[in-house]
């Protein structure tokens, strides 16, 4: 399965490279479960370990967290009732700082706009 184009893939690469990590990077790729609960907002891989991503995870128990995880592990749990796919509609309006806010205080990631530019206003941006 193709999780990431490839410019999507040299973009969470290069937002990996040593010098660009800890930065408020938009999310590039939006992954979900077609179970409506999982979902993921992925800012960037780990060049070294490119498995290895960095980003907005939620498995709908509603506590997103912003933390590393392998994308083997989310193509793993992947099974005939779920499947793992990319929202090729996604386009981040805003940076990781914003969804992790929004998501915090709806406690789940959204995209609702009224809560990103709440958390946006929060946060000062």
């Amino acid at each position: 399965m193709y999780l990431f184009t490839p410019e999507q893939y040299a973009k969470l690469i290069e937002n990996g490279q040593p010098g660009n990590r800890g930065k408020d990077h938009y999310p590039v790729v939006k992954l979900f479960m077609d179970n409506e609960l999982s979902l993921w907002l992925i800012t960037e891989l780990d060049p070294d370990c490119p498995d290895t991503a960095f980003g907005l995870y939620d498995w709908g128990y509603g506590y997103p967290e912003l933390t590393h995880h392998s994308l083997w592990e989310l193509e793993k749990s992947q099974n005939m009732h779920c499947l793992l796919y990319r929202d090729r509609s996604f386009v981040a309006k805003y940076p990781i700082s914003v969804y992790t806010y929004a998501a915090n205080e709806a406690w789940a990631i959204t995209e609702d706009d009224v809560l990103l530019r709440q958390a946006y206003e929060t946060l000062k941006l």
